[in-house]
């Protein structure tokens, strides 16, 4: 094999790991936004964790964050919490440094 060959599974072996990572950091901010949500909503037990997962499988739905934000802004707009958005992007912000400490 050639070290053009080896390079080039080494970079494809780098890109597939960083994207698994970035996979895995994505999933642990959207547990702990989703976390966070439903105590603002008042979930409880399996409800709390039910939502979590509805929250972690809307990242699924388009590529970027947005699909997650709206997400969560309808819930809470639906339960009556108005003008949210700079909070909520605000525990976006803060949940992505935590997962990325957790996770790295």
């Amino acid at each position: 094999m050639s070290s053009f060959d080896d390079r080039k599974k080494g970079f494809e072996g780098k890109f597939a790991h960083d994207e698994e990572t970035l996979f895995k950091i994505n999933a642990k901010r959207n547990k702990l936004l989703g976390d966070w949500a439903a105590d603002k909503l008042k979930k409880t037990d399996n409800d709390k964790e039910d939502y979590i997962l509805e929250v972690i499988k809307s990242d699924m739905a388009e590529p970027g964050d947005e699909d997650v934000f709206r997400k969560v802004k309808k819930n809470l707009s639906q339960a009556g919490f108005d003008n949210m958005d700079e909070e909520i992007r605000n525990k976006m912000n803060e949940y992505m440094e935590a997962a990325k400490k957790a996770t790295l």
